[in-house]
């Protein structure tokens, strides 16, 4: 299993240029590259491999013009290439979005593989560099000086702080012992989650907290000339204060994915489509504040470590609008109704609760292999009358 771990650097003046320098070369290498790659896509429909690209490398370094590619190491370079490469590949398989070409002010980041660094005694050296490269360890229960990384990360944050990522190859954790209880989650935005346990974990709007001095650091970027230094020092203190937005929302999700993973054996959520749902012009900002993929990225890989279960079930399951404890379903429920009253067993439910608990009666069904439903609509009884399906149910007409 490999675990990664991000620790602050504090580079010397002469390697922040030296860095400086390799990322420029790596933007650089990325943008002619993927232009040549969308050109010959769009003259004859021909992929390039990565063995043409890395040989159209080495003949840019032969020319005069491109000759400070070599000044830098190779190895952060070919790096980039396996990256688009890669990407490239998600993109035909209909994983992932095409690629874009490397600004400047956005993050910069080197890949160096175990050819261009040396770490001794919790020193580490990187090509084409003297000195060690300052970082401060932030991890007391692992010892820096048996660290045997298979790759360093030296990247840059748009704000100018330093960061330093260590890839190691480890061991899989013990598992969690058993908690012999089983959670539903439905995630929402007026409280970030809520369990079939009768849990509300608040949303905390991190973003909603620091609009105001975003926005006012925003007015003042944009009263300086472009290319100037005083924008350049706004913008570094826009970007600051989205690091500040940013390192809370994880934060965040960090401890409530960790306190799920703990209390359950089975945590059951839903698919949520949030790349169409931000499209919603009135929702999208509050969405986004959230953070659901990012979630569900984490519950994801701490249930895979822990020994836990995470079952996701089918996003059309209509949960809000079933009665968990008769099965009955509502034709219709608006978003601004939070609680409704069951016609069929005249049970008051709160909207996200019910939906919490018919997420996880949903993930039971889907968990066992059911050959039901597969978005697990046919929720099991909970109550004395029989569980409905969750077809279009109407009122019975009355004949005169």
């Amino acid at each position: 299993m490999r675990t990664a771990y991000k620790c602050r650097a504090y580079p010397e003046p002469e390697q922040a240029a030296l860095f400086g320098r390799t990322f420029g070369c790596i933007r650089l290498v990325w943008n002619k590259t993927l232009a040549e790659r969308r050109r010959a896509y769009q003259a004859g429909g021909r992929r390039i491999s990565y063995r043409e690209t890395d040989a159209t490398l080495t003949e840019w370094k032969k020319t005069e013009e491109l000759a400070f590619l070599s000044k830098v190491s190779s190895v952060p370079l070919q790096q980039a290439l396996r990256h688009q490469h890669a990407a490239f590949a998600n993109f035909f398989a209909g994983r992932a979005r095409h690629p874009r070409f490397k600004t400047r002010t956005s993050r910069q980041s080197a890949h160096y593989t175990r050819s261009a660094f040396r770490i001794k005694d919790g020193q580490l050296r990187m090509a084409k560099t003297t000195a060690p490269l300052k970082f401060v360890w932030s991890f007391p229960d692992v010892d820096p000086a048996t660290l045997n990384p298979t790759m360093v990360v030296v990247s840059r944050d748009p704000d100018g702080r330093w960061y330093v990522t260590f890839a190691v190859d480890t061991r899989a954790p013990d598992p969690l012992p058993p908690a012999g209880h089983a959670i539903g989650v439905d995630l929402g935005v007026k409280d970030f989650a809520v369990t079939s346990d009768g849990d509300r974990i608040a949303n905390p709007r991190h973003l909603a907290k620091k609009q105001r001095n975003l926005a006012r650091y925003q007015r003042r970027m944009a009263r300086k000339r472009p290319g100037s230094s005083n924008r350049r020092k706004a913008k570094a203190k826009v970007a600051r204060a989205c690091r500040k937005v940013r390192n809370a929302r994880a934060d965040f999700l960090h401890r409530t994915s960790t306190a799920l993973i703990g209390r359950a054996d089975t945590i059951v959520i839903e698919d949520l489509a949030v790349a169409n749902m931000v499209k919603n012009r009135r929702l999208a900002k509050a969405i986004s504040d959230c953070g659901w993929g990012e979630f569900r990225r984490q519950l994801e890989y701490k249930a895979e470590r822990a020994g836990r279960t995470l079952v996701v079930i089918d996003r059309w399951c209509p949960s809000s609008k079933t009665c968990s404890a008769c099965g009955h379903l509502l034709a219709e429920l608006s978003l601004s109704t939070r609680h409704w009253t069951c016609p069929g067993c005249r049970t008051r439910h709160d909207r996200d609760h019910n939906a919490a608990k018919n997420i996880l009666a949903a993930g039971r069904v889907v968990a066992r292999g059911d050959p039901g439903d597969v978005c697990g609509a046919d929720f099991r009884r909970q109550g004395p009358s029989l569980p409905q399906s969750a077809a279009k149910q109407k009122q019975p007409r009355r004949e005169p």
